[in-house]
């Protein structure tokens, strides 16, 4: 069955967003594409980095110029990883298959989830035997179990995953009101292909006139702490997902993080938490280039990923454009969105006047 075709007024991001809404049932979008509380966080995402501006040089040298960037050490095409998303299959039925096919082919890096309804393997599969691939990386969620965590770290050594990225700012979920008002389920045959074989753990049981939430399910909620045992359980390197405080970023640093990502979940979790192009400045000066720092949240231009880098991140997530494209059109529509990006990136260096992306410096920006 072939994938349907992108009308060719499909030309950026937004149309993607537009022509996605219309094409998913309401709780699917609820669910994929929902905010959390009233959606300020996910809104003001996207308007802080719109609230910056550029302010370009002029008759530089540009010829043989590019996009690479080195990460953990190694070096890749562009600065650019889907980030993690649980669930894809809702949007397609091959789902992180497709997206991490696309992204292998179009030099991106892949985040996979804890929740992925594709299995790691698989992924590993589709993304390591592509040449110009970008990083492979397998997203963690603590689970109760510590034993059968280290487990699923070992799986993921085993597939080939090349860093661990812990999400730290998702002990719980968010309030998300659309996902109640449309009684989003997950249906039948989908689910998180890694967790089903996961052993019952039993939460206390909170006594009368006590907190369900404190006094249940974050009795095991991971801490600071668990950072040592992790490192413990691994070689790879760690990097924490979803610090916007200075202050943890320089606790993730001296305990010995490989590298920290600005995030706020998308405002999937906290609303009315800070944009995460007003966080970045400070966490990166908090690092004091120590380790790399990443930034998701709101990026949907080219011209975004230029402010994100001026501002000091080494590298961006994408999350929810690629969910747009993987339901308008499988890996064709996740490589569009890709090549989208990527393009818009060359076209704002080069009129920056930055042949490289060691050219891409704060001295651009207008204000923050």
């Amino acid at each position: 069955m072939s994938e349907p075709a992108l009308p060719p007024s499909v030309v950026n991001l937004a149309d993607h967003e537009a022509l996605a809404r219309q094409r998913l049932p309401a709780d699917r979008w609820a669910y994929l594409c929902g905010a959390a509380g009233d959606g300020i966080t996910a809104t003001e995402n996207q308007r802080a980095w719109q609230a910056i501006g550029l302010r370009p040089r002029v008759l530089r040298p540009l010829a043989g110029g590019h996009t690479r960037v080195t990460l953990l050490g190694k070096e890749w095409t562009h600065p650019v990883l889907v980030a993690p998303m649980a669930y894809q299959r809702l949007a397609h039925p091959q789902g992180e298959a497709a997206a991490a096919l696309a992204a292998a082919v179009l030099g991106a890096g892949m985040v996979l989830s804890t929740q992925s309804s594709v299995s790691m393997e698989e992924v590993a599969r589709l993304m390591l035997t592509e040449p110009a691939r970008g990083p492979l990386w397998f997203q963690l969620y603590l689970q109760a179990d510590r034993d059968w965590t280290g487990r699923l770290i070992r799986r993921a050594e085993d597939a080939g995953y090349e860093a661990l990225v812990l999400t730290v700012d998702a002990p719980v979920h968010g309030a998300r009101d659309a996902e109640r008002r449309t009684g989003f389920r997950l249906p039948p045959d989908i689910e998180a292909v890694h967790l089903h074989e996961q052993p019952l753990t039993r939460q206390p049981v909170p006594a009368a006139g006590t907190s369900a939430l404190f006094d249940g399910l974050l009795c095991s909620a991971p801490t600071w702490d668990d950072i040592a045992w992790l490192k413990a359980q691994t070689s790879l390197p760690i990097l924490l997902k979803g610090i916007t405080h200075p202050a943890d970023a320089r606790m993730a640093a001296d305990l010995g993080a490989a590298g920290v990502i600005v995030s706020n979940h998308g405002g999937r979790t906290l609303d009315t938490a800070e944009p995460t192009a007003r966080a970045l400045p400070d966490v990166v000066a908090a690092i004091g280039g120590e380790v790399p720092v990443l930034v998701d949240g709101g990026i949907r231009r080219g011209t975004d990923i230029l402010k994100a880098l001026a501002l000091g991140a080494s590298a961006v997530l994408v999350g929810r454009p690629v969910l747009h494209g993987l339901t308008n059109a499988g890996a064709p529509g996740v490589a569009h969105v890709l090549r989208l990006l990527r393009d818009e990136l060359e076209i704002a260096m080069a009129l920056t006047g930055c042949r490289t992306l060691e050219d891409v410096q704060p001295e651009l920006l207008r204000s923050v």
